[in-house]
């Protein structure tokens, strides 16, 4: 079962969403909760394993809470719901660790797929945006960076985890068969090799390597 909080500014969308998604088989909504303002976030006691979260709150609140839900031992997989899908406010939550952007006028069935494949652990990114959110993503790496430098930090299972996810490997899952890994080692792996290469999502990760991506993956799977 995957475990559903809706948290939105209008309380009535977060109702009828939660009460539509309870109704799938494999979802279970732990609740819907109304939030208006960045004072108003009171998520406490609440937890879920994926939260749709309202990515139009003002003043960068969504963001924010974003970033601490995604942290801890057990993150909280953020989807951000918009009427907006603006590629810049994507990277920004890209930024803050959002797993998926999603826009409130897109179908049902598209954001039931989007909310399962999240819970396996795959990021999502609305198809018509794809490219300029990537585009952004590399533009918005520092120019002084050495790129080569940063991925020699890496270990070579990390090197190998990044490389599979540069190849086209869809998520952790994926990586783990790929790998023969356990998910959770492919997951701590990813948070590792993010924090040496500065970035905050796997998105990012995979932007800065995008040119480098064959011989990344040759010469990872020849030290791995």
């Amino acid at each position: 079962m995957i475990n559903v909080l809706v948290a939105d500014q209008e309380r009535a969308f977060a109702d009828v969403l939660a009460a539509r998604l309870d109704e799938e088989d494999d979802i279970e909504v732990s609740g819907a909760v109304q939030v208006q303002a960045p004072g108003s976030l009171l998520l406490a006691g609440k937890s879920a394993e994926v939260m749709l979260l309202d990515g139009d709150l003002p003043e960068d609140a969504a963001n924010r809470l974003c970033e601490e839900l995604s942290g801890g031992d057990e993150p909280t997989r953020v989807i951000m719901l918009s009427f907006s899908s603006e590629p810049e406010r994507i990277v920004k939550a890209l930024r803050a660790r959002a797993a998926a952007w999603v826009r409130k006028d897109e179908s049902l069935e598209r954001l039931l797929g989007v909310i399962r494949g999240v819970a396996r652990g795959e990021d999502w990114l609305p198809p018509s945006e794809s490219a300029d959110v990537i585009r952004l993503l590399i533009w918005g790496q520092d120019k002084n960076r050495n790129n080569q430098l940063l991925l020699n930090k890496l270990t070579a299972r990390e090197r190998a985890v990044l490389a599979c996810l540069a190849e086209g490997a869809a998520h952790r899952d994926a990586v783990a068969k790929q790998l023969h890994l356990s998910v959770h080692t492919v997951r701590t792996h990813m948070q590792n090799l993010m924090v040496k290469l500065g970035v905050h999502s796997m998105l990012e990760a995979v932007a800065l390597t995008r040119d480098d991506a064959g011989s990344l993956y040759e010469d990872a799977t020849t030290r791995f």
